[in-house]
């Protein structure tokens, strides 16, 4: 049997709701929900998620990205108007989704986005930049589909031992999803995409698509994301992989998956359980995720000792 060097355990799972009329499972009436980001900054937590319009139609955006402030990270005061919106440049005017926060010194405070274009044909990487919230400023594409492949989208950003940023990205590629990899000196680039970082495994849970999750980083332990993978089918599920202190290669990944969706609520309802964010309060870790592509989760996860 193989020895692990790490593990981990769903303590707890709670609905987040939005200060919104929802119901009590934290469904919001004529929309839809995903990629929660949470992050904490002043004695507050705060909160971006993509809301979408359920059904979406055939003019509609994809996306666009709320904000919201909480004090116990599971019941969040929303803003009434959005803090990224699509438009009006042809990159994003289709939809704005998959939000990330990175702070950084200046202009302190960065949300990688998804952009997907007036046709809705493509996502590409953009960046807004701001003092905060109120003040974001839309950059520029980061990073662009290159030939034979489909859509970027789902940065997961991190910083290496060595001090360089690492850009994980979801990007599609002969009929299914791969987490891709970049590096830069910045945190606002110039991006240069290396080599994957791993792949899928053709008889586990996660055998035909990847995509990105948050990086839980604890001093003297590797690093590790929670990130999502599926069938063939898309029946997403959450697992975890670890890595060296530079990204460089893998050192650890579960077997089973972490966290596995109940069965949808609704006939209609999709299978997926889909991890965007976390929050690291040692030795609670509290991870921010999707289900059925329009609920919002938090799930209190531990680190297991090794046997």
């Amino acid at each position: 049997m193989r020895k692990m060097l790490l593990d981990y355990a769903v303590e707890r799972i709670d609905v987040v709701q939005l200060d919104i009329a929802q119901r009590p499972d934290g469904l919001l009436a004529g929309h839809d929900l995903m990629s929660p980001y949470v992050w904490e900054a002043e004695g507050r937590m705060h909160l971006l998620v993509r809301v979408l319009d359920n059904p979406l139609g055939p003019s509609d955006a994809t996306g666009t990205i709320y904000a919201g402030e909480s004090s116990d990270g599971l019941f969040f005061k929303m803003k009434s108007s959005p803090a990224i919106a699509p438009g009006p440049d042809a990159a994003d005017a289709g939809g704005v989704e998959d939000p990330t926060v990175v702070i950084d010194h200046k202009p302190h405070l960065l949300v990688f986005y998804t952009g997907v274009d007036t046709r809705r044909k493509q996502g590409s990487l953009l960046i807004a930049a701001g003092a905060d919230l109120r003040h974001l400023t839309k950059k520029k594409v980061l990073l662009k589909a290159p030939e034979g492949e489909g859509n970027i989208k789902e940065a997961t950003v991190a910083q290496g031992a060595d001090g360089r940023y690492r850009m994980f990205y979801e990007y599609a590629k002969d009929n299914a999803s791969r987490i891709g990899l970049a590096l830069a000196d910045r945190s606002t680039g110039p991006w240069n995409v290396v080599e994957d970082p791993f792949s899928i495994r053709p008889d586990l849970w996660d055998s035909w698509h990847l995509s990105t999750g948050p990086i839980l980083s604890r001093e003297g332990k590797p690093p590790v994301m929670f990130y999502n993978g599926s069938t063939a089918d898309a029946r997403w599920r959450i697992g975890w992989i670890a890595f060296d202190e530079n990204f460089t290669k893998v050192v650890d990944r579960c077997i089973e998956p972490l966290l596995v969706p109940p069965p949808p609520k609704e006939r209609a309802g999709i299978d997926i359980a889909f991890a965007a964010s976390l929050l690291d309060h040692q030795p609670d870790i509290f991870i921010y995720y999707s289900l059925e592509d329009r609920l919002l989760r938090r799930a209190l996860v531990r680190e297991l000792r090794p046997i």
